[in-house]
């Protein structure tokens, strides 16, 4: 996390070499738009989109753009509680809890999707800072969004960082501080790809490990996992158990996916809620908690869903479907 000042300068004396995040330290100017800075408060924008004056740290210049393609394989690191509440580069309170990161050069704010490349998950994050200043590394991530990520216990992870252009409900939840809605798992062949090019710059990738970050896998003990109506393959396999016939009237929808993927992974989010349900409609898959017997009791259970990071649950009644 890099701090600004009104000189334009970095000033040594306020060094935070130390974080393990951002590899180097000192403050930064503000980002600039018609040599005004950013008044430092509560309100989160997307608007301006700050580029800022090239700056100088450890004897190296970097000179923030605004390239409309940015595609890059490198190492992640992540800064934790140390600098909660202080103003961002553009003038943001940091939340170490948010979805958000810092970056050298792009502008402010960007939106980047991070994919591990060790796991091949990828995360939709929010560019608001400058750093990080160590050479081997391409991005700092706050800590929401390496647990998100599930790199927290290895401290640093190799990832890909793509500039992307999200949906405004995504940008949303991203300023709000709440992950965005997840994203399409990393096909193997491109996983493989990345990969290749990561090594190929001198680094290595250690085989897929679980990480207690990571969403728990399906079909966990004591988690009904139901999946209605999904797509017979060609060979008909055998016959599955049936699933427990629904008697409550409500349920609590978390999100509607067109890619299975996606909705599995949701899915694989949400199972500490209780019993999901995967329910598929033509090419619609519909994630829900549920059944409840009463809206009151679905309520709640939004109520602790939007609390855990669903901040699209709502209840919605049972039709049958």
């Amino acid at each position: 996390m890099k701090l600004f000042d009104k000189t334009k300068t970095w000033i040594a004396g306020l060094a935070l070499a130390a974080l393990a995040g951002c590899g180097g330290g000192g403050e930064l100017p503000p980002a600039s738009a018609g040599g005004q800075g950013p008044v430092y408060g509560t309100t989160v924008s997307d608007f301006p989109v700050l580029v800022g004056e090239p700056y100088t740290i450890n004897g190296r210049t970097y000179t923030p753009s605004d390239p409309s393609h940015y595609d890059e394989v490198g190492l992640a690191s992540y800064y934790g509680d140390e600098l909660s509440g202080r103003p961002t580069a553009n003038g943001e309170r940091f939340q170490p809890s948010g979805i958000s990161a810092a970056h050298r050069t792009l502008p402010l704010p960007s939106y980047v999707e991070v994919t591990a490349l060790q796991t091949g998950r990828t995360i939709l994050v929010r560019i608001n800072d400058r750093g990080p200043f160590s050479d081997d590394r391409i991005i700092d991530l706050s800590i929401g969004a390496a647990r998100q990520l599930g790199i927290v216990e290895q401290g640093t992870a190799a990832v890909r960082v793509r500039r992307v252009q999200p949906i405004d409900s995504d940008r949303a939840r991203l300023r709000a501080g709440q992950p965005a809605e997840p994203r399409l798992q990393t096909s193997p062949q491109l996983l493989a790809a990345l990969r290749a090019q990561f090594e190929r710059g001198g680094g290595v990738i250690p085989p897929a490990t679980p990480s207690p970050d990571a969403p728990a896998p399906s079909g966990r003990a004591g988690v009904d996992w139901q999946v209605e109506n999904e797509p017979q393959a060609a060979t008909p396999p055998p016959a599955p158990r049936s699933a427990p016939t629904a008697t409550g009237s409500y349920y609590v929808q978390l999100g509607a996916f067109s890619n299975a993927a996606n909705a599995q992974r949701l899915a694989s989010r949400a199972q500490n809620l209780g019993t999901v349900r995967v329910v598929s409609a033509g090419n619609i898959r519909r994630v829900r908690l549920g059944p409840y017997p009463s809206q009151a009791a679905a309520n709640q259970a939004q109520s602790r869903a939007r609390a855990a990071g669903f901040g699209d649950a709502r209840v919605l009644r049972d039709t049958g479907r």
